[in-house]
């Protein structure tokens, strides 16, 4: 059974999401501080993390960051009140894979839940592929560039990996978010922009130009084999 950490400081909606995840056949625990849901990450090494942003304790983006480093492998999914792009991208560089807006329904949530759990093998069979100064071991989930490892978060890997794999063409938002996400995707594909936003960074980072990843206006992106 799929093991779900609630972290909510306010009772009823924590309430209401216990009731939810445990509706649909999750195994869940709640905790309501940032202290409480990193040691009860240490204790039942959840799958997938629900973690509201606005805690009373610590900065929700600092619990994601040290909740990522105690589940490397587990799906974060943050819940914000926060509107801004920013504040997203500093929880999806904090580790979170996704994250929802409050208010939202829940059967957006479960549905998005779902998706994430569905997403766990690499996006081609390939052992391996390299575009110039990139290369990706698609099995062993690693990426270097020009012999440095990147180290990504899960969803940013896949991305990537997509892009690489076609190196030279456009691949389309829809396949993008099909690949990456899930073909029964519910929701906005905003979360794709702002892991494309945050890849770009991170390459860069490395020493990469972040111009290889293309927007193809009204199409998708395109990762430049040439430059």
């Amino acid at each position: 059974m799929t093991r779900v950490l609630v972290v909510e400081d306010d009772p009823p909606i924590g309430s209401e999401l216990v009731q939810a995840l445990v509706g649909g056949g999750y195994q869940v625990s709640l905790a309501a501080t940032g202290g409480g849901a990193l040691e009860q990450a240490r204790q039942s090494e959840p799958d997938l993390v629900l973690l509201d942003l606005g805690l009373p304790d610590v900065d929700g983006v600092l619990v994601c960051r040290r909740l990522r480093a105690v589940l490397p492998q587990a799906v974060i999914v943050v819940l914000t009140a926060r509107t801004q792009e920013f504040e997203v991208v500093v929880a999806l560089d904090a580790g979170a894979d996704d994250y929802l807006t409050k208010p939202f329904r829940l059967t957006e949530l479960l549905a998005r839940l779902r998706a994430h759990l569905r997403r766990q093998s690499p996006p081609r069979q390939e052992r391996s592929v390299s575009v110039g100064r990139l290369s990706l071991d698609l099995l062993a989930r690693r990426v270097l560039i020009a012999g440095d490892e990147v180290v990504l978060r899960p969803k940013e890997f896949d991305l990537l990996a997509v892009l690489a794999c076609h190196a030279g063409e456009v691949v389309t938002r829809e396949e993008l978010m099909d690949q990456v996400w899930d073909v029964n995707w519910f929701g906005p594909t905003k979360t794709l922009d702002v892991h494309v936003f945050a890849l770009r960074r991170k390459l860069g980072d490395y020493g990469e130009d972040p111009r290889r990843i293309t927007t193809v206006r009204g199409r998708g992106y395109r990762y430049e084999a040439d430059l």
